[in-house]
């Protein structure tokens, strides 16, 4: 089998079928794997923070000479620091979307599905590592969390690549086959760690400095081991998946999309760390470090990389002079970065509301609070299994723009009503008997971002040229990813601050917001695009 092919026209009927689809189909079947794997990686520490202060990571930040107002002024930051190492890891999975919505033009499809998937054994080994030391500082999780960020980036590389293997026609189902099944990795996760740190295989190491086996905290460094298979969809992907002369003009060799691969995933994680650094280490606010972090990637990928690189950056940076892409961006923000943002976030939140409920003693526990831990993978599981819905929907009724609609209107309901039992369940003395009707209105808000998620991507091929598709698909999903940042930091100021259903109510005029830019651009009669 030819790894690089030069031959490739989807779009006639007579190439499709005899060559075109089998060739095609093989190639999503490997990429969905190692996007699942990447989901997984990359949104482990929603489950993981969880457990952390379930076993009392401290990060050193207590000492015993400390008096119990310390303490619990003390416990309220790390608290919040739990909150941090997902949107550590949201930042950077969202930064290197950058560098990897260009790298398919660089590297070849199978070049760079190859690197970045083998890239994920990295933060998956090192959190099997630290999470067996209860004493590992913080520092470590955040290089970790930082580390883990490959898996968000290996989306836009991932969406991207496919985008070019199918015809216009079916690009709604395949994406958002890939998407979707990919983003089952999210649900998969927080069903599985969960699971597999009662297996004790390993001894640690407490916070005294004594050996532990045979006890939970031992088996929670399983939520690093567990990802071991992602060798095996490195090396499927290195011996199954092509790279095709559509996405990548000048078809490279191995070692060529190898090492065009790593530059460019280097800049993202430069940037990443320098972002994660402004974040944590100066204290900078969110909103600021957002947009340079963007610049700044952008500028290192124009002004470092190599002249074959830099000429054909320069030809695809011309999609951030288009309009439709910077609307487009703003949509898919509200639908995938909901998606993910909520999946990072919600674990963490529900442990907030329902079992930690005593504002002045941080230490108490509900004792009659929900097995929460049963139930959260069921939302982002729920948002992956609809997704590939939105893009059938959208091919069905020849419209993701109305799909999109309809999908935005009940998200804004269900944000309200989750803002609503947020309240009462705060200012109850049994917020319990809040837990379904909130869950509820939750599992709402995966499904409408799931489905808009699909009917969204199956837009953008409408929108714009062939040449243009891959690239915006690539930009968009980068930019959205930063909701895996922004809505734990959200959240976890607001919970500091007991007030989160404030984050709830910035997202639903947010929302409405997206709800008008789609109607006014695509789906009102008049528009001039039909997408």
């Amino acid at each position: 089998m030819n790894t690089n092919l030069d031959e490739w026209n989807v779009e006639d009927p007579d190439f499709w079928e005899k060559k075109g689809k089998k060739v095609a189909y093989r190639n999503l079947w490997l990429s969905i794997p190692a996007l699942l794997l990447s989901f997984a990686v990359w949104m482990m520490w929603s489950i993981i923070t969880t457990k952390m202060k379930e076993f009392n990571f401290h990060f050193g930040m207590i000492t015993p000479d400390m008096s119990e107002a310390m303490v619990k002024e003390q416990l309220a930051v790390i608290n919040n620091l739990y909150y941090t190492l997902p949107a550590i890891a949201g930042l950077a999975g969202a930064t290197l979307r950058i560098p990897n919505s260009f790298l398919i033009a660089l590297g070849g499809g199978r070049n760079v599905v190859f690197t970045t998937t083998t890239l994920l054994l990295i933060p998956a080994f090192g959190v099997g590592y630290a999470l067996s030391d209860q004493s590992t500082p913080y520092l470590t999780f955040a290089i970790l969390a930082l580390l883990s960020g490959f898996g968000g980036g290996n989306f836009a590389s991932s969406m991207s690549n496919i985008s070019y293997f199918f015809p216009k026609r079916i690009q709604g189902t395949s994406l958002g086959l890939n998407a979707g099944i990919g983003n089952l990795g999210v649900g998969i996760m927080q069903k599985m760690i969960p699971f597999v740190i009662g297996i004790f295989l390993f001894s640690a190491v407490g916070s005294g400095g004594e050996v532990v086996e045979d006890q939970p905290l031992a088996g929670l460094q399983n939520a690093g081991w567990i990802w071991i298979p992602i060798v095996v969809a490195a090396v499927a992907a290195y011996f199954g998946m092509n790279n095709v002369i559509t996405g990548t003009p000048k078809l490279p060799t191995t070692f060529q999309g190898i090492a065009k691969t790593l530059f460019m995933v280097g800049i993202g994680l430069v940037a990443a760390a320098v972002g994660s650094y402004l974040l944590v280490g100066l204290e900078i606010n969110m909103w600021l470090v957002l947009p340079v972090v963007v610049i700044l990637t952008l500028l290192l990928m124009k002004y470092l990389s190599p002249g074959d690189i830099k000429q054909s950056l320069n030809k695809q940076f011309s999609i951030l002079n288009d309009k439709h892409n910077w609307i487009m961006t703003i949509i898919y923000t509200m639908t995938f970065g909901s998606f993910i943002g909520f999946s990072a976030a919600f674990p963490k939140l529900c442990q907030d509301i329902f079992v930690y409920t005593d504002p002045a003693n941080p230490q108490y526990v509900n004792p009659n609070a929900p097995d929460f831990l049963t139930w959260v993978f069921i939302g982002p599981m729920l948002g992956a299994i609809v997704r590939p819905v939105g893009g059938w929907l959208s091919d069905k009724i020849n419209s993701g723009s109305r799909v999109t609609t309809y999908s935005t209107l009940v998200t804004v309901i269900a944000t309200l009503a989750v803002a609503y039992f947020v309240i009462q369940a705060r200012d109850s003395a049994t917020p319990e008997a809040y837990w379904w009707p909130f869950f509820a209105s939750f599992m709402v808000l995966f499904v409408t971002t799931g489905i808009g998620n699909g009917s969204t991507f199956r837009s953008i091929p409408y929108i714009f040229s062939k040449e243009k598709a891959g690239p915006v698909l690539g930009w968009t999903s980068a930019i959205a990813a930063y909701g895996a940042f922004i809505i734990p930091q959200v959240f976890g100021e607001q919970i500091q601050m007991g007030t989160p259903e404030f984050a709830l109510y910035g997202f639903g005029v947010y929302y409405v917001i997206c709800l008008v830019l789609n109607w006014w651009y695509y789906d009102r009669a008049g528009s001039g695009i039909e997408c």
